[in-house]
């Protein structure tokens, strides 16, 4: 196991429904930018235009691939309802199947 995976997550908002989530993450996938996509309704609080805010989002995280992580970044920049997108990424070490699996083979 010597090569890793990408796991990419951002956030959208959480006033949009689920079949609008549904359809935002089937288009990467359908594109094959990413393996796979989960999300879940999370409770978010931080700082926006000097004040606090409070309330819920959709924490979206992709898997894909080493080689297609800032194809994703970039994908999920330009399609992002925010002005300033959540996008962050680390590397993952996965069992090998997982990793074939991910890459395509």
């Amino acid at each position: 196991m010597n090569e890793m995976i990408s796991v990419v997550q951002t956030t959208l908002p959480g006033e949009w429904l689920e079949a609008e989530v549904g359809e935002w993450t089937f288009s990467i996938i359908n594109e094959k930018i990413a393996a796979c996509a989960q999300r879940n309704l999370v409770d978010s609080t931080y700082r926006w235009q000097d004040k606090i805010e409070y309330g819920p989002e959709w924490r979206i995280q992709f898997k894909t691939s080493i080689d297609k992580t800032e194809q994703l970044m970039t994908r999920i920049n330009d399609t992002h309802p925010y002005e300033s997108p959540q996008i962050i990424w680390w590397e993952a070490n996965s069992t090998d199947q997982y990793l074939n699996w991910v890459q395509g083979r």
